[in-house]
């Protein structure tokens, strides 16, 4: 797929009905296999990226070739002026920090190309469940690392944190809820095992993605209406019972 990011003046250029003509910083999506559409001379900026890199299909693309976007706004204006700094600056693609932007340009455009197709992908409920299942999958695998969030889980799923948010939503919580309620019932269980149980709550809680150890407590308490201390001895006591 191509990207093209509008430098100057407007000019002719193949855009879907009913849309004026790009202004500068806007953006363009064309077809790869089109590359007669690639006009505009000196006007346009245009970067190929496989779609295989931004998470799409093939036969995905026909829903963005020859969209226009504002770059004044959201998602679009920083793509537009992450590209626009790119633009240049040839002594940096190939060198180690060339290859870091490269990568990073490549995953903010993922973002924007997802946010478009969302009304595609998404058009029924069951799709929407389909991806609300893949994504608390997810977040099981990776309840452990500390720098799990709605921004992270978003990239690895190629969608907007805004809809992210918004499946969440329809299932009656937060993003941010369900993994902390994930993350207080993995601690919980991890606390009340033997071999575990000489391990200090703080040790426990790091282990599962909390940093402070006094709010664990507090949210352990909340949630289970005793401390992870107390639980400890609970379980302790409820096994020798049995």
């Amino acid at each position: 797929m191509y990207l093209g990011l509008k430098l100057l003046s407007p000019e002719t250029f193949p855009h879907r009905e009913a849309q004026p003509s790009p202004a500068a910083g806007d953006l363009v999506l064309l077809d790869a296999l089109r590359p007669e559409h690639l006009v505009g001379g000196n006007e346009f900026a245009f970067f190929r990226i496989p779609c295989s890199y931004l998470g799409i299909a093939q036969d995905e693309v026909r829903h963005l070739t020859g969209l226009r976007v504002s770059g004044a706004g959201g998602v679009a204006a920083l793509v537009s002026k992450f590209l626009a700094a790119l633009i240049g600056e040839d002594g940096l693609w190939n060198s180690i920090n060339g290859k870091r932007l490269a990568l990073n340009a490549v995953d903010v455009i993922a973002l924007f190309v997802a946010e478009l197709l969302v009304p595609y992908r998404f058009e029924s409920t069951e799709n929407g469940s389909e991806m609300l299942a893949r994504i608390r999958s997810y977040i099981e695998e990776n309840l452990m690392d500390p720098d799990l969030s709605p921004e992270s889980i978003a990239r690895a799923h190629h969608i907007s944190v805004r809809y992210l948010h918004k499946l969440f939503q329809g299932d009656g919580t937060t993003v941010s809820t369900h993994v902390r309620q994930r993350r207080l019932a993995a601690c919980r269980l991890d606390l009340g095992r033997l071999p575990n149980r000489r391990r200090s709550v703080a040790a426990v809680a790091q282990s599962w993605g909390f940093a402070s150890p006094s709010h664990f407590s507090r949210l352990f308490r909340q949630a289970y209406g005793e401390s992870p201390s107390e639980w400890q001895v609970s379980a302790s006591v409820q096994e020798r019972n049995l």
